[in-house]
């Protein structure tokens, strides 16, 4: 892909810097009075997931990387890493260790997932805002404690550990913000 300005450039957009494809994960066009804009922005590598912080001229440009999003079926783990199958083409993809980590524990197998595809090659997966999750393991709640906001640890299908409110218990499924971790409420 050819160079691409900075200035029209948004967050989730691909580009290379120092060689590396990085996704922009921050950006803003500052515009100081009497003096020239300049763009504020974050970029993250795929592969080490080193955060650069750049401050561009307005004119400045970067080259951009093709990025595809095309969803995926996680099959599941083994020694080469993470499986994904295209639902279409029965295409599959493998993920290494490294690239997954930060979201391992939201990966269900059988469910969707959009893959950020560049240059070919996946480089991360876009998790959706929630997801629906088993509680797999959770104590039981101490009658009578019903103090306002109390919560418990509860391990969910996948491993994740979610502090859920007293009365869920295991078997139910509940709603998880993919962003902390946090509980979000009933299926």
């Amino acid at each position: 892909m050819a160079s691409t300005p900075v200035i029209n450039l948004r967050k989730g957009h691909a580009v290379r810097h120092n060689n590396e494809i990085c996704l922009v994960t921050d950006h803003e066009l500052k515009t100081p009075p009497r003096m020239a804009s300049y763009v504020q922005m974050s970029v993250r590598s795929v592969a080490t997931k080193k955060v650069f912080n750049l401050r561009l001229t307005s004119n400045d440009s970067l080259d951009g990387v093709m990025l595809e999003r095309d969803p995926h079926e996680y099959s599941y783990k083994d020694s080469s890493g993470y499986h994904f199958l295209h639902p279409e083409t029965f295409e599959d993809v493998t993920i290494n260790e490294e690239l997954v980590a930060p979201m391992k524990d939201y990966l269900i197998e059988g469910q969707l997932y959009t893959l950020l595809i560049a240059d070919g090659s996946a480089v991360s997966i876009d998790l959706p805002q929630s997801m629906t999750m088993t509680v797999a393991e959770s104590s039981e709640g101490v009658k009578g404690d019903s103090a306002n906001n109390v919560y418990k640890p509860a391990t969910m299908e996948t491993g994740l550990v979610v502090q859920v409110p007293l009365f869920i218990n295991q078997g139910e499924q509940i709603n998880v913000k993919t962003e902390d971790g946090s509980y979000l409420g009933r299926a």
